[in-house]
């Protein structure tokens, strides 16, 4: 085959890959902005809380896990074509239960449309998931020489996919939600077409002669351990009660969790590469600040702008697009870890400052600092994962995503939901006017009568929420300036939560630090080449 035959063959692949990606965040905007309207979450139809509302949230992510994870064990053998057709399917379905699911709300089958909705995001999980794993070692194999910067320009697709939907759905207005959600047959039917009748590459692991035993010992018995974990919380939280008689759900995920993560250490006699371990605990507080803050932003910010807040999400994601298009020089420039330790520092700085500004200027110009902070995290760390441990192949690239999605889902978004909850209850209690009306404040806190306790994951996640008309209640009566700033302190506390997730960059920060430190003292950052013999398991 000619350089030019190689060159159009590749980048039709390389697009139908972009479209596959546009095609997840279509499915993720869409169920978001679904999630964030209160005519579809509230007591008009499906009567949610907003940790509630995150459980429902995160079963579109943290299933992506088990896909990205499930598909990179096998992917080589079923082949990435199998794999494209299983996502394409998946994530049309879903359009069709999200569609039927919002018939039966309203129609009154409340039951039935949650169950349609909730398991429709189990299923559009999967599929998003099944994307990543075959596009992620796709791009990798035909840019091996520059796996990093293609990898961002593949990315520029996630964001890019949110600005189109998130355009469309806004300007669509007040058009019905089953055509909302319905948009994203358009993209799944086109990158199906084009990726029908081409010819995959053979992915670089294989090429080298790595064995596949070789591959596991890269991600070892310490990977498996942490999605054992994540996939413990979630199922026993998913399932709970007695599936066998006489045995309770936790022993029973529990066993099967640690069953995995032993069956595959023994199998390997592998802890795991050591940087590979500590680049999947950097992914937990990576995904909960970039996909758990997009899949809130809407909501949180609903109650103080007075434009659709999906809006902000909209502008970030255009920001993200254009510079993960041009990010070969930015990443040729500033190295992968010192652009993530000014990215980290960027999305402290921008989360802090959307947390706590106003007017239409401030909060675009807060925003801008989040969306340049959080741009190059994603695929960054994946042109590292890629860089340092290719003898890991398309399990090591993809399971550094599959368990940030793993963790947002399972942990992020309802700790944020959380968040959320706690500071609608810590606002009104700092109002002088909450002390002015009769039995809302006991000791300087909320009366415990008016407020509900609620936890999940073995009350890892607290959170007291409001009791159902509880605080209209006590408002009855009162004046209507202290309606007023109470109501306000209410409806606009969930901004505030932003500050708090702060957390999750400040974290990534130190941990960057720690891995700029590691490889200058191995004589700077150097990307590993199967073919000249790198990517010893035994090392960093």
């Amino acid at each position: 085959m000619s350089d030019s035959d190689t060159a159009k063959k590749n980048s039709v692949l390389f697009w139908g890959c972009f479209i596959a990606l546009i095609t997840t965040s279509f499915g993720f905007i869409t169920r978001m902005f679904l999630l964030d309207d209160p005519d579809i979450t509230g007591p008009k139809l499906l009567n949610l809380d907003d940790a509630e509302v995150g459980i429902f949230k995160g079963i579109q992510i943290w299933p992506f896990a088990v896909s990205i994870i499930g598909f990179s064990l096998i992917i080589d053998k079923v082949g990435y074509k199998f794999s494209m057709i299983f996502a394409a399917v998946c994530q049309i379905l879903w359009a069709i239960m999200g569609i039927w699911g919002l018939s039966a709300a309203n129609s009154g089958n409340v039951e039935l449309a949650k169950d349609l909705l909730f398991w429709g995001g189990l299923i559009l999980a999967l599929g998003n998931g099944t994307v990543e794993a075959f596009i992620n070692p796709v791009v990798a194999t035909i840019f091996d020489k520059d796996k990093t910067k293609w990898l961002n320009i593949l990315h520029a697709g996630w964001p890019g996919g949110l600005v189109i939907a998130g355009i469309i759905v806004i300007m669509m207005g007040d058009a019905g939600w089953g055509l909302k959600l319905g948009i994203i047959i358009v993209p799944a039917a086109v990158y199906f077409l084009m990726l029908l009748k081409c010819d995959f590459p053979i992915q670089e692991r294989v090429s080298a002669g790595v064995s596949y035993k070789d591959m596991l010992k890269e991600f070892g018995f310490g990977g498996a351990a942490v999605v054992g974990f994540l996939i413990f919380l979630q199922l026993d939280q998913t399932y709970q009660g007695e599936m066998i008689e006489g045995l309770d759900n936790s022993w029973l995920w529990g066993g099967l969790c640690i069953a995995m993560a032993v069956a595959l250490g023994v199998y390997t006699m592998s802890f795991g590469r050591p940087l590979m371990f500590v680049l999947i605990l950097i992914m937990a507080p990576l995904a909960t600040t970039e996909i758990g803050t997009d899949g809130w932003i809407s909501g949180i910010m609903a109650g103080v702008v007075d434009f659709h807040p999906g809006w902000i999400l909209v502008y970030t994601s255009v920001i993200m697009m254009v510079l993960r298009f041009y990010a070969g020089p930015i990443v040729h420039s500033l190295q992968p870890v010192p652009l993530l330790i000014l990215s980290s520092i960027l999305a402290i700085i921008g989360l802090i400052a959307l947390s706590g500004v106003s007017g239409v200027t401030m909060i675009f110009g807060a925003a801008t600092l989040y969306a340049l902070g959080k741009t190059f995290f994603w695929p960054t760390m994946l042109g590292i994962v890629s860089e340092q441990t290719p003898k890991g192949g398309a399990l090591t690239l993809n399971s550094v995503s599959g368990i940030g999605m793993l963790a947002v889902g399972v942990l992020g978004f309802p700790y944020i939901g959380a968040l959320q909850e706690k500071k609608a209850v810590s606002e009104v209690t700092k109002l002088e006017a909450a002390a002015a009306v009769p039995g809302l404040l006991e000791n300087g806190q909320v009366t415990a009568s008016a407020l509900e306790d609620k936890a999940i994951y073995y009350g890892t996640i607290k959170y007291q929420t409001w009791k159902e008309g509880e605080l209209d209640k006590l408002l009855e009566g009162q004046s209507d300036d202290a309606k007023t700033a109470i109501t306000a302190a209410k409806d606009g506390s969930a901004q505030k939560a932003l500050a708090d997730m702060a957390v999750f960059p400040g974290i990534m920060l130190l941990a960057y630090i720690g891995l700029y430190l590691y490889f200058r003292s191995r004589g700077g950052y150097k990307p590993l080449d199967l073919s000249d013999g790198d990517g010893d398991s035994s090392g960093g």
